[in-house]
């Protein structure tokens, strides 16, 4: 079953802001990784005062959605503003359907991340449709269907 979920993207505050909704929704985080987990990449600098931010958050609100969220680091930290702070992550229910997904959707619009094998496990990609909407696109062979 494909799965969408809210993915919010913050300028250095996304611990805040998630124990701030951890405390109104409830749960526990099922994920919580840091920038300073990331494996060196001669092409992606993470600077000091960077490490600590988050790389990637998850509080599940129900069985059927999970609100994500990260701190933009790095890079990508001077593209982020308040308006295109918000994706929508498609978890696919097969490496096909990802492909599918994201082929459909960067067409017309733009690339910013082609799928490919990450180094935390999934088949991952990250475009802006035609209509400037952030898309993230997964598919984890060994996550449960």
């Amino acid at each position: 079953m494909t799965k969408v979920n809210p993915y919010l993207t913050f300028l250095g505050n996304c611990e805040e802001a998630f124990n701030y909704y951890k405390s109104i929704f409830g749960g526990e985080f099922t994920y919580v990784g840091r920038f300073s987990e990331m494996p060196d990449d001669p092409n992606y600098s993470i600077s000091e005062k960077d490490k600590n931010k988050i790389m990637h958050i998850s509080l599940p609100l129900s069985k059927e959605t999970t609100l994500m969220g990260s701190d933009t680091g790095g890079e990508g930290a001077a593209k982020t503003e308040v308006g295109n702070n918000i994706s929508l992550s498609i978890t696919a229910s097969s490496k096909a359907d990802a492909d599918r997904f994201f082929a459909a959707l960067s067409k017309g619009g733009k690339a910013t991340m082609p799928m490919n094998k990450t180094f935390w496990g999934d088949y991952f990609g990250m475009c802006t449709d035609q209509f400037d909407i952030n898309w993230m696109i997964s598919f984890n062979e060994n996550a449960p269907q």
